[in-house]
């Protein structure tokens, strides 16, 4: 992150013009190096929203370790929360945190797993999108609901997937991550592109319906907070 990539201080008819700009900015093909850490991020609030917390995990990858990937770096950082809870807006609301957490880390990770939406947005910048920006890293959104879009059945089986669609375009994955549970959505955000970010979220998936870069952050979010307030991203 060499450079401010916006101010925070906007309302949110600001903020809305913004996100159709810096949607603009992504980049949808691959652009990856190779990956030696992998960063998992769970952000939430307290304080009755008062306060952001960000948590994040880095775990070192091995494909002959995967998914038990070593814990190399954990964080947690917290700070006032600068916007109101707006649908749509969350990322403004999020991400200063999870910047301030990056921002504490030794290690540099090649590749970042987010407990949110990618491209699966209204105007296509989820917080894995608009975060993937700033640090400028490839991202992936790993969300439990679904935000926007439609798809059609799922298979039972782990690895079973179906397209998210906004009208003509697929805008993510419906992924079955555990056999007979509730699928997870990916949407890539920056830097890659939906077969490759499946292909991250299959190859870290432990005995959850999580990858374990995300169950993880959640995790170390939940173990230093038991009564944090968390809001749907």
């Amino acid at each position: 992150m060499d450079a401010a990539l916006h101010e925070w201080n906007l309302s949110p008819k600001q903020a809305i013009a913004l996100q159709s700009q810096l949607a603009q900015q992504l980049e949808s093909s691959d652009r990856i190096d190779p990956v030696t850490y992998i960063a998992g991020v769970d952000i939430g609030f307290e304080e009755g929203g008062a306060v952001t917390r960000a948590a994040v995990v880095v775990l070192k990858w091995s494909p002959d370790m995967a998914p038990q990937l070593p814990v190399i770096e954990q964080v947690v950082h917290r700070e006032p929360t600068r916007m109101p809870y707006i649908p749509g807006l969350l990322s403004f609301r999020e991400i200063p945190a999870a910047l301030g957490a990056f921002a504490k880390l030794t290690t540099q990770p090649q590749l970042v797993m987010v407990d949110g939406q990618g491209i699966a947005h209204p105007r296509r910048l989820g917080v894995a999108a608009h975060l993937g920006l700033w640090l400028d890293l490839p991202t992936i959104g790993i969300a439990k609901s679904r935000l926007t879009g439609i798809h059609a059945e799922v298979g039972e089986a782990r690895g079973d997937w179906v397209p998210l669609m906004a009208k003509q375009e697929v805008i993510g994955a419906v992924l079955r991550s555990r056999t007979n549970v509730k699928p997870v959505f990916v949407s890539p955000g920056h830097r890659l592109t939906l077969a490759t970010s499946l292909e991250w979220v299959m190859r870290c998936l432990g005995p959850t319906k999580l990858p374990e870069p995300t169950r993880l952050a959640d995790r170390l979010a939940s173990r230093r907070d038991q009564k944090r307030i968390k809001e749907t991203r």
